[in-house]
């Protein structure tokens, strides 16, 4: 399906242990889509599945990206063709800085041999950083060394508002981040919404999505999605927790 991240009955497991079960899930281009669900439930799974990630096996199902089919395929070509994740617990690279791992990054995206236009690169670079609060100097550092909760997820979001990806997975982009953090970031991602950017955000609560407003909410359970609705649907899950997820789970199979 064109112009969309298309994930049909996706079944999945984890060192033998099945985690997806026949996950659905169409993200339009555009659009954004939240993923509420209980601890142990397969967001993060999901997640690193569609990433590539070497310890996921895909038992059946597709996933398609603008109508590509990219389970199976190493973790590089699926993010050059269009899918970027940002990581629940990003990870150190120790001797890499931010800006050598962002421009490497782009390198690997154009043809083997073009021209790179470093002083463009570095004024946008230093916008993007800007808006996101980020200390110019960070440029220099080494990707997340050191780096507070707050400091590492505003580097994964600087490296997608770099990317420009064509879908984004954001996996609890908001734990660990206090309020100003948490404002800074969503605003990171409201100002790469648009046309051209389809948006997953994984969370456990709805004041991530108090700050990035989804058109879409998705209830998550058994790896599966029980239920689907409107912004309404993540206060309901506020309001009630998620101990009656387990039914609609139940009501599903």
């Amino acid at each position: 399906m064109p112009d969309t991240l298309d994930i049909q009955k996706l079944n999945v497991s984890v060192a033998k242990t099945q985690i997806l079960r026949d996950f659905c899930l169409t993200v339009p281009k555009g659009e954004v889509h939240a993923i509420m669900g209980p601890n142990g439930t397969g967001k993060s799974t999901l997640a690193k599945a569609l990433a590539g990630h070497p310890d996921y096996e895909t038992l059946s199902g597709s996933a398609r990206l603008d109508g590509e089919e990219i389970l199976g395929q190493a973790p590089d070509a699926i993010a050059r063709a269009g899918l970027f994740m940002a990581f629940q617990y990003p990870s150190e690279i120790p001797g890499v800085t931010i800006a050598n791992f962002i421009r490497a990054a782009l390198q690997a995206r154009q043809p083997k041999g073009a021209p790179f236009d470093a002083k463009a690169f570095y004024a946008r670079l230093h916008s993007k950083m800007d808006a996101l609060k980020m200390d110019r100097s960070f440029t220099s550092r080494f990707v997340n060394e050191g780096f507070s909760g707050g400091e590492k997820k505003r580097c994964d979001i600087l490296q997608m508002l770099m990317l420009e990806p064509k879908y984004a997975i954001l996996d609890e982009t908001d734990s660990g981040l206090d309020i100003d953090a948490l404002r800074i970031v969503s605003d990171g991602v409201n100002a790469a919404r648009g046309p051209g950017l389809g948006i997953v955000v994984i969370t456990h609560y709805q004041r991530l999505l108090e700050h990035i407003v989804p058109d879409r909410v998705h209830v998550m359970h058994g790896g599966r999605i029980v239920r689907s609705g409107g912004r309404e649907l993540a206060l309901e899950l506020e309001e009630k927790g998620y101990d009656w997820v387990k039914q609609l789970d139940a009501s599903a199979q």
